[in-house]
Parts: structure tokens; C-alpha cells; sequence
């Protein structure tokens, strides 16, 4: 079909294939997400059933003491942090509530301003003695486990001269708002487990409601369904990194494995790998969603996210790296039928921003085709019928998708922040389109080599916003 006539037949055939990968690519992520909806339900209609018809929800105000009251260490790690550090340890040394804890602050030696803010906290506020800054020889930016492994062995040295064993070692970035009870939930649980993680709860910075408000509308559902299927069905439980507690012998146990560094220098998500790794030495982790009272808020970690498409660009780009593809390399497949599942769901994401940049793709060429059609007096352009067929499922799960991310949303958020969560949809989409086209060429060009530390400019909410 020489000449203008052919268009409308490369279109159409265009659209078919397009729109069959991306039919099939939605599909089977589409029952995936079906198949986590569906535990989680059965899960909480059980425990609603059962186990709180028996005992009371159990709240923080509610935990009994510890058997054995103990040092507490949080680690920092601060590159190009001079803004935020000092409003962020201030807050945590004004509001936590727990009699026994060091925070050992990890900065570099050509970062004078993040120096500088957190001596002014170690001078000028009543509590400034419980925090220790840990310089480095290397220049920064490393890489954020490079920096906690200083932080492990300054607290290796602290424990020498002073004689006291710490309990626990608590990660939390910069911009973290600390919540005042979570060393006491830290305190209790560790005894039981070796990770604790509290959820996270972003807040919306002002003026982003679309670009920082999808990740409240993610983290709504990863930590408040997805991680608490995780835990049930018995995979291992990751780090996010931030309100996640780790038993001091536990990561003595990793550092061991590694010549006495308990962090990968070499990872980007070196939280993400932690949680992994205590499972697979045998630790148990435990995902804590625990209010501080009857009807009270969680006990959570609250911060400011990027809130411009170039700064959540480059962290998903960290992410998916750390994650999606070189996680496959360095954790490979370990583990039963939930660790696979639960490892292929980590590292999807690539993948699934493709199918969704095909789906887009089709939506593009079926308006071309349409408008080809019409030009060439061709009736309008129509799928084959399976392939209808798949395109008619895939709307019904994507409107049962929607409604649970708005359920999830509205649980943390309320009405309001739910009613924007099928727009900001398509805005996390677009932003994970952006950031796996970006991770893949960042690896396929640097390979396994180390990346260095790249980091979002931060904010700390006035006055510590709850």
C-alpha cells in the first residue's frame, strides 16, 4: 500500500502490537495487585474477627517497660544537610521520650555549613551532649552506607571508652520528624525482634499537592497494606531506611560477614538491603503500625518529599537502581514461593514503567489512527475482539486499583487527600516512567561500579508539623 493510503494500515497494525504488550504487561501486574488486595482484606476481616473480639488493639501507652532498659543509638548520615540538620536534631532532642540515647551524626569534611549546624546544636541546646559528630576522610558525597559504616564503628569506639553495650541502632535522614515515643516502642520490641520499622508518612509540601502528594498517596498503600501483607505471609521485611530500629546484634552480626562494616559501600539502598539481609541470617522483622492511644494518631516518622518532578526523579532514579536492578545482582533469588513473589514485586518496576509507557504509546497511536481513518473516509479504527476483550478487563481492574489506593489514601490522609489520588496516579506514573528510563541508562553505563550519593535537597516542616 504505497503512497498516503498505507497510513492508516501502519497505524493500525502499530496499535495492535503496542496495545497487545501493553494488555498483557497491565494485566498480570493488574492480578498481582488483585492477589496483595485480597490477602490484605482476608487478613484484616480475620483479625476483626477474631483476635479483636478477644484482646484490645494494642497502643503504645498500652506497651509494658522493657525487661532490660537500653542505649539507644540513631544514625545520621548528613551530606549537604546544613539547612535542615540543626531544626531536625533540635526537634528529636526536645521531644524525645526516653531517658538513654545517643545520635551520632555522620558529615564530611568539604561540608563546612552541616558542620557547623550541628555544632551549634552540641553548644546551644540543654541535651546537645547526646550528639556525637562522626567527620570522615573521603570527601562528599560517597555513598550513604559508606557513611553509617563510620557511624557503626564511632559507636564501636563509644562503647570501649564508656563500657556500655547500645540496645539498638534507630536510621533516620535529616528531614525526619522523629515521633516523641518511638525509642520507647524501639526499646520494648526489640527484644522480640531484630527490625522494627514504623511506618512512614509523608507530608505534603505547600504548593505540591500533585508532585509530593503521590508519595503520600504510595507510602499510604506500601506501608499500609503492602508491608503488612509482607510480614504475614513471612517474606522479609526491608528497611525503609527511616523509623526502622535494628538490634544491635544483629547488624554485629553482618558486620562480621563483611570485615567489621555492617553497610555495602557499594549500595544505593543500602536500607532496603539491611531488612533482607537480618532475614536471611535469621532475624525477625515486624512491621509496627501502633497508635500512641485508643483512636490516637500512629506512631510514625513524618518528612517533607521532593516536590519538584526533577528532584522525585532523581530519588526514584537511587531507588530503582538500588532495587530493581542492582538488587537482582546482589540479592538474587532467595528463599520460598513469598520471598520470590515479594522480590519479583520489588523489581518490577522498570518493567512496569515500560508497559505503561506502551500503553500511553497506544492511547498516542489510536488518536493518530482515528484521525487517518477519518482523513482517508475509513470507518473508525477497531481492536480485534480478545484484545477488547483484555482492554475491558484491564478497566475494571484498573477502577478496583483506583478505589483501593483512595481507601488506602483516605485511612492516613482523609477525604480530601483521596479525592486527589486518582489524578496524582497519573502523575506517579509519569514520574516512574521518567526515573526507570533514567535508572537503565545510569546502569547499563557505570555497570556495577559504585554510584555516589545522589541526594534531594531537604526541608523540615516549621515547628516539626505531627
Amino acid at each position: 500500500m504505497p503512497g498516503a493510503g498505507a497510513l492508516p494500515w501502519l497505524l493500525d497494525a502499530a496499535l495492535r502490537e503496542v496495545a497487545l504488550f501493553a494488555a498483557i504487561g497491565i494485566l498480570i501486574g493488574g492480578i498481582d495487585d488483585l492477589a496483595m488486595d485480597m490477602l490484605w482484606l482476608l487478613r484484616t476481616a480475620k483479625r476483626r474477627l477474631t483476635v479483636y473480639r478477644r484482646h484490645r488493639p494494642a497502643t503504645a501507652a498500652r506497651l509494658p517497660p522493657p525487661d532490660s532498659p537500653g542505649r539507644i543509638a540513631i544514625f545520621i548520615g548528613a551530606w549537604d544537610e546544613g539547612e535542615v540538620i540543626g531544626p531536625m536534631l533540635r526537634h528529636a532532642l526536645d521531644r524525645l521520650d526516653h531517658a538513654d540515647f545517643r545520635i551520632f551524626v555522620g558529615v564530611y569534611p568539604n561540608d563546612p555549613a552541616t558542620q557547623m549546624a550541628v555544632r551549634a546544636v552540641q553548644a546551644n541546646h540543654a541535651r546537645g551532649g547526646r550528639v556525637r559528630m562522626v567527620d570522615g576522610r573521603l570527601p562528599g558525597p560517597t555513598t550513604k552506607a559508606e557513611c553509617l559504616n563510620r557511624l557503626w564503628l564511632a559507636l564501636l569506639e563509644e562503647e570501649r571508652a564508656t563500657g556500655i553495650r547500645f540496645k539498638a541502632i534507630v536510621l533516620h535522614d535529616a528531614e525526619d520528624v522523629v515521633h516523641p515515643v518511638e525509642l520507647v516502642v524501639f526499646d520494648r520490641l526489640i527484644e522480640r525482634f531484630a527490625l522494627v520499622q514504623l511506618p512512614v508518612i509523608p507530608l505534603v509540601v505547600p504548593g505540591s499537592l500533585w508532585i509530593s502528594g503521590h508519595y503520600c498517596d504510595e507510602f499510604a498503600e506500601a506501608h499500609g497494606k503492602q508491608l503488612v501483607v509482607r510480614e504475614a505471609i513471612g517474606a522479609a521485611l526491608p528497611s525503609a531506611g527511616v523509623g526502622c530500629a535494628i538490634a544491635r546484634d544483629a547488624i554485629a552480626r553482618i558486620a562480621a560477614t563483611r570485615g567489621g562494616l555492617p553497610f555495602d559501600a557499594d549500595s544505593l539502598t543500602e536500607d532496603y538491603e539491611l531488612g533482607l539481609r537480618v532475614a536471611e541470617m535469621g532475624g525477625r522483622g515486624v512491621f509496627v503500625r501502633l497508635p500512641v492511644d485508643d483512636g490516637g494518631p500512629l506512631v510514625a516518622v513524618r518528612a517533607y518529599f521532593p516536590a519538584t518532578i526533577d528532584a522525585a526523579v532523581r530519588q526514584k532514579t537511587r531507588w530503582l537502581i538500588g532495587i530493581a536492578l542492582a538488587g537482582w545482582d546482589r540479592l538474587g533469588w532467595r528463599g520460598g514461593i513469598a520471598e520470590h513473589w515479594m522480590r519479583l514485586r520489588d523489581r518490577r518496576a522498570v518493567l512496569a514503567a515500560l508497559i505503561v509507557s506502551a500503553a500511553y504509546l497506544a492511547l498516542l497511536l489510536w488518536a493518530a489512527a482515528a484521525v487517518a481513518h477519518r482523513a482517508g473516509g475509513l470507518p473508525a479504527p477497531v481492536l480485534d475482539p480478545p484484545l477488547s476483550t483484555l482492554c475491558w478487563i484491564n478497566l475494571g481492574l484498573l477502577g478496583w486499583r483506583m478505589a483501593m489506593r483512595c481507601w488506602m489514601v483516605w485511612r492516613f490522609y482523609g477525604a480530601r487527600e483521596a479525592m486527589r489520588a486518582p489524578v496524582r496516579m497519573m502523575v506517579g506514573n509519569i514520574i516512574g516512567i521518567m526515573a526507570a528510563w533514567r535508572a537503565l541508562l545510569f546502569y547499563l553505563r557505570s555497570g556495577r561500579t559504585a554510584l555516589r550519593w545522589d541526594k534531594t535537597r531537604h526541608r523540615f516542616p516549621a515547628g516539626g508539623a505531627e
